[in-house]
């Protein structure tokens, strides 16, 4: 494999190196004392044709391991500026999406389910967050586990029964206790936009139609018109047969949407979230918020700002977040209610993407401090909730590359920022998987690459070709101090041990005429800067002439080194500082 650049790191910041996996050396974390002076497929709205329905092209494995052993080959990271003493008490959390399915099979079967997670814990945190030898996450969010006739889940046939395919209710309660015994979250990906075509309540609801059942409390429980009426326009109808109605169904007509003006529905939404929080679950995250009311986003986000009132009621510190698909002037309105995933920051044309391609770090920091004053002007706890990629996009390696580096300075840039930010299962490792032409998501959600014998396969309509998947598994990266995965081991464990990071006061550190940049957090009497340099070149800073304080700890991460005289720092590279 061809060498990349090699930038050795002066020898008295030196503390430990990593490389890419293209060959470029990556310094991953550096401190110096010097003196100072100064984040079937299932159908969009706007396209609800089938998936290609054909048989998944991963490589069989030669062996089946139902529970994978520790991974006793790991290198441990146990440098001192990634160890702290502090313990998260709140919802800063780094939190990591699992695709149920296609994450980790633990009974041969070939797919993923709740007990494969279990199995994995000790790979997403394994209760010491100073062993240095877990992903460290803090919170998972799990797609879809109810009852559903499809591989993704998202049409719901019984919000109060564990899809067989998935587990059951204990192994459910197993991992969250497994998971609250380490200090990590569960949330539950709960889809109550829609339900399944095969839900017992809209079999109810078709019955009531077709008896002229009025009085029946299913009579209204889904969205519907007469033929004789006009279609609000911008929705997707399918006529109930034997009636002379039609249901809504914008995603699917196998997801009929649900009629929130009903007080049974509403009734019946919040008792499945009061079920899940009485079994230990903390919160959720909301599928297809704004289309609650289609078309009308402040109904939709009143609707929200009541049922999350009715969950804080039950769990004051309940952790919610919403999928708001728009632009951030919509996201804006649900932030009442709770927090929003950040799609500007997000895919291959977002802030993070943008701004690791060597752009200026200055437009992506004074877009997140305007952010946060418009989100905590609507409610004291709102957060920035950054993420690349998820379930629904072409993953970030396809624009990311390794070869570029560009996969690592995006990682620094929302790992090593505010917030709750999301990494989607297998990010950490470079997994690929895209749409292509094939149209199927899918190809999305590829088999997570264990490397150790873990049978769980490609989801069904899956047309990604194998030969393009990663070749270095996660054992060969968890034993690898050079991998991505190291990196981004290294990043959670340095925001942890810099707790100021995810939840203090933001405030950027604008440098004129560079496009190097950064911002100041203090939290709790302590204050830190994280500095950026996206660029190709090394750059030289005056901390004096964006703040007063003084710095005496500097830890680099990156692609080179970073120095600190007085109130000037070097910084290499495609390299981040966290100056204390």
């Amino acid at each position: 494999m061809k060498k990349g650049l090699i930038l050795l790191l002066a020898a008295a910041l030196t503390l430990s190196g990593t490389a890419c996996s293209s060959g470029q050396e990556a310094q991953t974390s550096a401190v110096t004392e010097t003196a100072s002076a100064g984040s079937d497929t299932e159908a969009s709205p706007a396209q609800t044709t089938a998936a290609p329905q054909t048989e998944p092209q991963q490589t069989e494995p030669t062996e089946t391991e139902t529970e994978p052993a520790a991974p006793a080959g790991e290198v441990a990271l146990q440098e001192e500026a990634l160890t702290s003493d502090f313990v998260c008490e709140d919802n800063y959390r780094v939190f990591y999406e699992i695709f149920v399915g296609s994450f980790s099979d633990s009974d041969g079967d070939g797919t993923g389910d709740l007990r494969g997670i279990i199995n994995r814990m000790d790979y997403l945190n394994d209760g010491d967050p100073n062993s240095g030898k877990s992903l460290g996450v803090e919170g998972l969010w799990l797609t879809p586990i109810f009852s559903s006739p499809s591989y993704h889940k998202y049409d719901v046939t019984d919000y109060y029964q564990i899809d067989p395919a998935f587990g059951t209710m204990d192994d459910l309660k197993e991992l969250i206790g497994l998971c609250h015994e380490r200090n990590v979250k569960v949330i539950l990906d709960l889809p109550i936009n829609h339900t399944g075509r095969r839900n017992k309540w809209f079999s109810n609801f078709v019955l009531a139609r077709r008896q002229g059942l009025t009085d029946d409390p299913y009579y209204d429980f889904y969205s519907s018109c007469s033929q004789n009426e006009a279609y609000p326009a911008g929705r997707v109808w399918e006529k109930v047969a034997g009636t002379d109605i039609c249901y809504e169904c914008n995603f699917s007509t196998d997801m009929p949407e649900l009629n929130f003006d009903s007080e049974a529905v509403r009734t019946a939404v919040v008792d499945v979230a009061k079920t899940y929080l009485d079994l230990g679950v903390d919160g959720f995250r909301f599928d297809a918020a704004k289309y609650v009311y289609l078309g009308d986003n402040a109904a939709s986000a009143a609707f929200w700002e009541w049922y999350v009132g009715e969950l804080r009621a039950v769990k004051p510190d309940v952790y919610t977040v919403a999928e708001v698909w728009d632009a951030d002037g919509v996201t804006d309105l649900y932030y009442p209610a709770m927090n929003c995933f950040n799609f500007s920051m997000a895919q291959s044309g977002g802030l993070l993407a943008e701004t690791a391609n060597h752009r200026d770090v200055n437009r992506l920091t004074a877009y997140v401090d305007r952010y946060l004053d418009t989100v905590t002007a609507m409610r004291d706890d709102a957060m920035l909730v950054p993420f690349v990629t998820n379930h629904d996009m072409d993953r970030a390696a396809g624009f990311l590359t390794a070869a570029s580096g560009n996969m690592r300075v995006a990682a620094n840039l929302y790992l090593l920022g505010p917030g709750s930010p999301f990494l989607y299962y297998g990010e950490e490792l470079g997994m690929r998987g895209s749409r292509g032409g094939a149209n199927t998501d899918a190809n999305r959600r590829l088999a997570m690459v264990w490397g150790d014998g873990d049978t769980v396969k490609d989801p069904e309509g899956t047309t990604y070709q194998a030969s393009k998947q990663i070749e270095d598994s996660a054992a060969e990266q968890m034993a690898d101090p050079d991998s991505l995965y190291s990196y981004y081991k290294k990043l959670i464990m340095l925001r942890r041990a810099n707790p100021e990071i995810a939840r203090g006061d933001y405030t950027p550190l604008t440098f004129t005429g560079s496009k190097a940049g950064g911002f100041t957090a203090a939290w709790n009497g302590s204050t830190v800067a994280v500095i950026h340099n996206t660029t190709t070149e090394e750059v030289t800073l005056d901390l004096d002439q964006v703040t007063g304080l003084s710095f005496t700890q500097v830890t680099t991460v990156g692609f080179s080194d970073a120095s600190l005289n007085g109130t000037m720092l070097t910084v290499g590279p495609q390299t981040s500082v966290v100056l204390r």
